[in-house]
């Protein structure tokens, strides 16, 4: 698999730990979005797009996100959240919509992006990092 294209898009916020979203495009057939650039504790990485898990109701089973307190279809009390330290073994709050299967790829993955998005931060326009330049 081949990494055609990747487009990075910085945040206007400097203060924020979200940098940049990211759109890469494999083989010229298969585009993958929003995938963020972030700053952590231990430098910058990416993080691959995902979408909040969903809690169904006891009373009706209309899927809540985790954490809601009432149903938003009955407007029934939903169960207490998790205490802080028993979240470590709970379901995760968000879900990968996509991800790299290997860590290998996940490596050549974030390489790119993040040389896209110094690129960006250099340039102050719009990387386009295509297949002739890698």
């Amino acid at each position: 698999m081949e990494i055609t294209e990747v487009r990075v898009f910085l945040k206007d916020s400097p203060d924020k730990k979200l940098k940049a979203y990211a759109t890469v495009t494999f083989d010229n057939a298969f585009v993958v979005r929003n995938i963020k650039v972030i700053q952590g504790s231990n430098g910058i990485f990416i993080a691959m797009p995902s979408r909040k898990v969903k809690h169904p109701c006891p009373k009706c089973g209309f899927k809540n996100e985790l954490r809601s307190k009432y149903c938003n279809q009955c407007g029934a009390s939903l169960p207490v959240p998790l205490l802080p330290e028993q979240e470590s073994n709970a379901q995760a709050e968000h879900k990968d919509i996509a991800h790299p299967i290997t860590q290998a790829f996940r490596e050549v993955l974030q390489k790119k992006v993040l040389e896209a998005f110094e690129h960006e931060v250099k340039r102050g326009t719009p990387p386009v990092v295509s297949a002739e330049d890698m």
